[in-house]
């Protein structure tokens, strides 16, 4: 027997009624169709649970964090069913009758577990040709600790204009931004939901509105199935669109599981079971699909897609609201690729996010993770505007390893030597030195690009569960189109690993959620040095964080690191480049991108820490040596609150730190010069006979 309306075991939520206010008409399920969730599920009566759970515990604060200060876990895979499976079970459910009207549903159940946080932003789900509102079922899971979620579901069977959606989408938009004023709304679209999200963005700008939007059905005119509109009149039963094209849609490609798998760590075997067992499952695949677009259903989406195309580009230049655009290379539908560029250009408040290996149905690959884009690009906020620190979302187990083993090649090659100091002086190889509780002020010396940021934040993440979280400069959080001088991505392990644009108010917010904070006082000048100045400290005059670290008690711990001499030796420095005209003309156009992005720092510093000029020097890479790191002694600040307000005292204080870091540099610096393994060779000759996990040894303490 099919599943009616309330048996579904993910549907456990019915929509109430807009609140008086509002004149949106009122979408609860029938009455006549309520009954027991225990009710007979269609699709080979597979349980749906794993469309709604979630893991029991959202994450613990990492060591060195009080209970309550820090953000919790988000987003790690929860295992079971493929993205595919999610889909087809819950869609079987929902098409089960494909008749009625447009209707929303909550996926996930109201039990304390599975609610969002108080205060969290409400997401709307906008489904793409197929119209179930299963597209999202394999990210729900992840997504309902953070959003309140409700999905668009569209039967078969109904055939509402555009237009007309378009309205049922504002006016639930309008209900829910009067309902929670000061926190916006998600709009989540795909193809002909993209467009949906759009066209109630454009005519709602005064809505504070978060649209993303995966490959948008606004490139229509471009699609290669274009061209078979004028045939739908002509031979309508004869439409050269076959079912198991259509699933080839969803199913994507092969040997992007394949990798995907591999990439996963997935033993081969395991990897081929499951594409067995999707072609095992093709039959009842079939079968749904062929309920859920039927040859005259297919049509009517064709025509739909023409119309949303069209209405939405008609009204795109008026929109305003922040938009993600996810944008597939391998799409077989839509030209995805070149479109997600002209949605770039176009919207003004809008990022880009490629998937070159990725298709149509990007939210049903194993190997996308929506909320984990979401936490990279920062467009997780629960009030107006984005809070650095109070919005940030701790890194998963599955993003860190991720993280971490896209920039395994810096770690391995260089087998980093970390030192820190006990509270009695004594130095020990490792973190144990530095303080478990927050807040604590890391201070230390900035490497030639930065190169010791990678080993330092995840080894310390790693070993000691502690997030260092970087104060950065502001260009790492601009846009392309705004000045920033790489594609935006890349530095996206920046933000997922916590990283903040500079600023007193974020540093401020920091020390009050106790938390670790990486702080270079000699920012892009240190990393960015001439020649010969390895390992010269460039600090401002002024104490920049001394009276802040004492107002809230912090501890701060200098610390130094060696290396970068055993990596590279800088050929092209700044004073070279820029006396080459083509290279002088790109540091100037850099330079005054960032002044009209309003990016000035140190504004009123004079000498060598005023000369910040971003560029990119010319290096001769060197057989790798080694890093060190060496953390001293902590020192503190509680107590010294009003003895710090005097800026003598302060500046003091300031210079006792700098000197600390300056020993640390000199003490390992020395150090190295007996190390037997700072050379690669004998590490490898180590490794190989004792195993490639093996902790290499170094200089005796």
């Amino acid at each position: 027997m099919a599943a009616t309306w309330n048996s579904l075991p993910f549907l456990p939520r019915l929509l109430p009624p807009p609140p008086s206010h509002s004149s949106s008409p009122s979408l609860p399920f029938p009455p006549s169709r309520r009954r027991r969730r225990s009710s007979a599920v269609s699709l080979g009566q597979e349980s749906s649970a794993s469309i709604r759970e979630v893991a029991d515990h959202p994450g613990t604060p990492p060591a060195g964090s009080t209970k309550g200060s820090s953000p919790p876990i988000y987003g790690d895979d929860e295992g079971g069913r493929s993205g595919l499976e999610e889909f087809f079970a819950m869609a079987a459910e929902l098409v089960a009758e494909g008749k009625g009207s447009p209707r929303w549903f909550s996926p996930w159940e109201g039990e304390a577990a599975a609610r969002p946080e108080e205060a969290s932003p409400v997401l709307l789900y906008l489904p793409g040709v197929d119209g179930t509102g299963a597209g999202l079922a394999s990210q729900q899971g992840r997504l309902s600790k953070l959003f309140e979620i409700w999905c668009l579901h569209i039967p078969p069977l109904d055939r509402t204009p555009f237009p007309e959606l378009v309205k049922l989408v504002e006016q639930r938009v309008r209900s829910h931004a009067y309902d929670s004023p000061g926190r916006p709304v998600y709009l989540v679209g795909e193809s002909v939901g993209a467009c949906l999200a759009l066209s109630v963005a454009a005519r709602n700008p005064d809505v504070d509105l978060v649209l993303i939007l995966a490959n948008p059905a606004t490139s229509f005119d471009d699609s290669p199935i274009r061209p078979l509109v004028p045939l739908l009149d002509l031979i309508p039963g004869q439409l050269p669109l076959s079912q198991p094209f259509l699933l080839s849609l969803l199913t994507g490609d092969p040997l992007r599981k394949l990798r995907t798998g591999s990439e996963k760590g997935l033993p081969p075997g395991q990897t081929v079971g499951e594409l067995s067992k999707d072609l095992s499952s093709m039959p009842s695949r079939l079968s749904v699909l062929g309920k859920i677009l039927s040859q005259e259903t297919l049509v009517w989406k064709i025509r739909m897609l023409k119309s949303s195309s069209a209405f939405t580009n008609s009204r795109i230049h008026a929109v305003k609201a922040q938009t993600l655009i996810l944008a597939s290379g391998k799409d077989q539908l839509l030209p995805s690729a070149a479109e997600g560029e002209r949605l770039y250009n176009t919207i003004p408040n809008s990022d880009l996010r490629r998937f070159p290996e990725s298709g149509h149905y990007l939210f049903l690959e194993d190997g996308f993770n929506l909320l984990t884009t979401i936490k990279a690009i920062r467009y997780y906020r629960r009030g107006r505007t984005l809070d650095y620190v109070l919005d940030y979302l701790l890194p998963t187990h599955a993003e860190f390893k991720q993280v971490y083993d896209s920039n395994r090649l810096i770690d391995e090659l260089t087998a980093p030597v970390i030192l820190s100091t006990m509270e009695d002086g004594k130095i020990v190889r490792g973190f144990d030195g530095i303080p478990a509780e927050g807040p604590v002020l890391l201070v230390g010396y900035h490497m030639l690009l930065g190169l010791e940021l990678v080993p330092l934040v995840a080894r310390l993440f790693d070993q000691r569960n502690i997030l260092a979280r970087g104060i950065a400069h502001p260009m790492l959080f601009l846009r392309k189109k705004e000045g920033g001088s790489l594609d935006e991505s890349t530095y996206d392990t920046f933000k997922i690993m916590g990283a903040v644009p500079v600023s007193g108010i974020n540093l401020y917010k920091l020390f009050a959620t106790k938390s670790h904070i990486l702080l270079y006082p000699g920012g892009m000048r240190e990393a960015l040095h001439r020649k010969g100045e390895e390992y010269k400290l460039f600090w401002p005059e002024q104490s920049e964080f001394v009276r802040m670290a004492a107002r809230f008690g912090a501890k701060i711990v200098p610390f130094g690191t060696v290396g970068e001499d055993d990596i590279g030796e800088i050929v092209l420095d700044y004073d070279d480049l820029i006396r080459i005209p083509f290279m002088s003309d790109s540091i100037n156009e850099m330079r005054e991108s960032m002044e009209r992005a309003n990016v000035r720092l140190r504004t009123d510093a004079e000498g060598e820490v005023a000369n910040q000029d971003a560029h990119f020097p010319g290096i001769l890479p060197k057989v790798p040596g080694r890093f060190y790191y060496y953390f001293g002694k902590p020192i503190e600040t509680a107590g010294r609150k009003q003895e710090l307000r005097d800026r003598e005292k302060a500046n003091e204080l300031y210079l006792e730190v700098k000197a600390e870091v300056e020993k640390c540099i000199a003490y390992l610096r020395e150090k190295r010069e007996s190390d037997p393994y700072r050379n690669i060779v004998p590490r490898l000759i180590y490794q190989a006979t004792n195993g490639h996990t093996a902790e290499i040894p170094t200089f005796d303490i």
